[in-house]
């Protein structure tokens, strides 16, 4: 692909979550910063199972804020709230 004689600003360098990286790209267009790219190599791992619960809507919004003042997904907050949950209902056993 050709370079872009368009000025642009840089790529920020790291992005704090997967939003503000979303928010980028909606803003910027890649072929703009086509010649500061570079090919990599990285490996997937597919193996990973997911589980799909339900959740009331306004317990998902507050928990969707809560993880993003964080910088991190709703996913994974829930991970480490219900790994402390476990580990406090073993540890009372």
């Amino acid at each position: 692909m050709p370079k872009s004689s368009k000025k642009h600003e840089s790529i920020p360098r790291h992005f704090q979550n997967v939003a503000e990286a979303a928010d980028f790209w909606d803003e910027h267009d890649l072929t703009d910063y086509w010649d500061l790219t570079r090919e990599v190599d990285f490996q997937v791992d597919m193996q990973r199972r997911a589980f799909v619960t339900v959740l009331e809507s306004e317990l998902a919004k507050k928990l969707t804020a809560c993880a993003r003042q964080q910088g991190i997904s709703a996913e994974t907050l829930i991970n480490v709230w219900l790994t402390e949950k476990i580990a406090a209902t073993e540890h009372q056993k």
